[in-house]
């Protein structure tokens, strides 16, 4: 893949991200007048270990809409409630009906923690306080419901509710990779491309922009998933933070299985160049999002 190297201001500009997304997440993750049990589990989940990267692609994607100036409007509100939608995927995810796991960002799941009836609960309230976030904290009305809209189309049942639906078999699906495809297209790189999109609202962007930085974000959760799956064909729980070996263990039909290491490798690599050339346009207001491809491309975890 033909990417800019890995600096190390990538690094520290995600840091940075992801500690502003945990302090506001410390402040969002429950309301205050939540039984105080539950508010425990829901701060457990949300504040677990992890990238915050699609946070983070929010505020990216809010300063290449704003041409590298300050967001028009601030993006930290909707980049809270897409890690609330995030978090509450992962916990519904891990229960015994779905993928029945245990361990979660390198800590018990919430149902191991907590218990099953308690962990669908904080499912349910992650949900539902990720759309109050954006209601009480974007002061205005018009993006607050933009936001909303991009954020509901992204983790519905045409988008990640979907996509889970098809990855457990619920539903017909293509045979082969095409199947793989739409798995993947709904499971993981529609909560990406409602991410970008809702940056671009909170940066002003204009049609033009909007649809450019969705389609640079489908094809970046294409490549981050892809890589998922070669990862849990190819690393140990340890180095993954989470069980290993699931997919073949379960018969899963992934890239790895389907086509091997060296192709799936290869599918990243196209779906990165796809991700660069939907950004060609934007300029350098867009460099971080390169970077960022640059490095979700070296991942080892």
């Amino acid at each position: 893949m033909e990417v800019r190297p890995v600096t190390g201001r990538i690094d520290t500009v995600l840091a940075d991200l992801a500690e502003r997304t945990n302090r506001d997440l410390e402040r969002w993750a429950a309301p205050a007048d939540a039984p105080a049990e539950l508010a425990e589990a829901m701060r457990y989940a949300a504040l677990g270990p992890g990238k915050r990267l699609r946070p983070a692609l929010v505020h990216l994607a809010a300063r290449a809409a704003a041409d590298g100036a300050e967001p028009p409007v601030d993006p930290a509100p909707a980049a809270a409630a897409i890690e609330l939608v995030h978090a509450y995927s992962l916990v519904h995810d891990d229960l015994p009906a779905m993928d029945d796991d245990v361990l979660r960002r390198g800590r018990p799941t919430v149902h191991a923690q907590f218990g099953e009836a308690m962990a669908i609960l904080v499912g349910d309230g992650l949900l539902t306080r990720a759309f109050a976030v954006l209601c009480e904290q974007v002061s205005d009305g018009h993006v607050a419901a933009a936001l909303a809209g991009e954020l509901a189309r992204g983790a519905g049942a045409a988008g990640m509710v979907g996509g889970q639906a098809a990855d457990m078999g619920l539903c017909e699906l293509p045979e082969g990779v095409s199947g793989v495809d739409y798995i993947h297209a709904r499971k993981t790189a529609a909560l990406f491309v409602a991410a970008a999109r809702m940056g671009a609202l909170c940066g002003g962007a204009d049609v033009r922009t909007l649809e450019a930085l969705g389609g640079y974000a489908q094809a970046l959760g294409l490549a981050f998933q892809i890589t998922d799956d070669l990862l849990d064909a190819t690393a140990g729980s340890d180095q993954l933070g989470k069980t290993a070996g699931k997919d073949a263990a379960v018969g899963k039909q992934t890239y790895p299985a389907l086509l091997g290491l060296r192709a799936t490798a290869e599918a990243v690599d196209a779906a990165g160049r796809r991700a660069l050339a939907s950004i060609e346009t934007i300029g350098s207001a867009a460099e971080p999002l390169r970077a960022l491809l640059a490095k979700l491309a070296k991942r080892t975890h």
